[in-house]
Order: structure tokens, then C-alpha cells, then sequence
């Protein structure tokens, strides 16, 4: 082997072996995002499961039958008579 073949030898020696060290760093970081990425997508999918039952909660609770009754026991509300009705004449005149 002549010495202008041991020099390039010597010089792809370390150069092949950083390109392995880096090609096997980058796989490691990528395992460690995708691994992220599974919890994020998992949290994701928690959050959405909240949302539909919030979603559900709130057309519960906002029924018109369930806003009358409470309506009528925290407030003490009540649908008027006809002899509580006042109806108010305008002038027909909008501003």
C-alpha cells in the first residue's frame, strides 16, 4: 500500500465512521420526537373525548324545559296572565 493510498484510507477511516455516528444520532432523535408525537396525538384525542362530553353537557343543560324550571324556582318566575299582558303602542317610527 503506498502512502498516498494510506492517507485516503486514514481520511475515510474517521469521516465513514461520523457519518455512522450521525446517521445513528439522527435516528435516535427522531424515535424521540415520533415518541412525542404519539403523546401529543394521545392528548389530542383526551381532549376531544372532553370536548363531545362537554358538548353533551351543555345541550343538558340548556334545554328550554330545564331553563324554565329554573327559571321558575331560583328567580320565581312565571309566565304572565292574560290580565298581567300590557302591550305598548309605538309610533311606527324606527331611529
Amino acid at each position: 500500500m503506498t502512502r498516498q493510498e494510506l492517507r485516503i484510507l486514514l481520511f475515510f477511516i474517521p469521516a465513514v465512521t461520523a457519518s455512522a455516528v450521525t446517521v445513528v444520532y439522527a435516528k435516535y432523535l427522531t424515535r424521540i420526537e415520533f415518541v412525542a408525537l404519539q403523546a401529543l396525538m394521545a392528548e389530542g384525542h383526551e381532549l376531544e373525548v372532553q370536548w363531545g362530553r362537554l358538548r353533551l353537557e351543555e345541550a343538558a343543560l340548556t334545554t328550554h324545559p330545564r331553563v324554565e324550571e329554573r327559571a321558575r324556582k331560583l328567580l320565581g318566575m312565571h309566565l304572565p296572565g292574560s290580565g298581567e299582558v300590557r302591550v305598548i303602542e309605538g309610533s311606527g317610527h324606527v331611529p
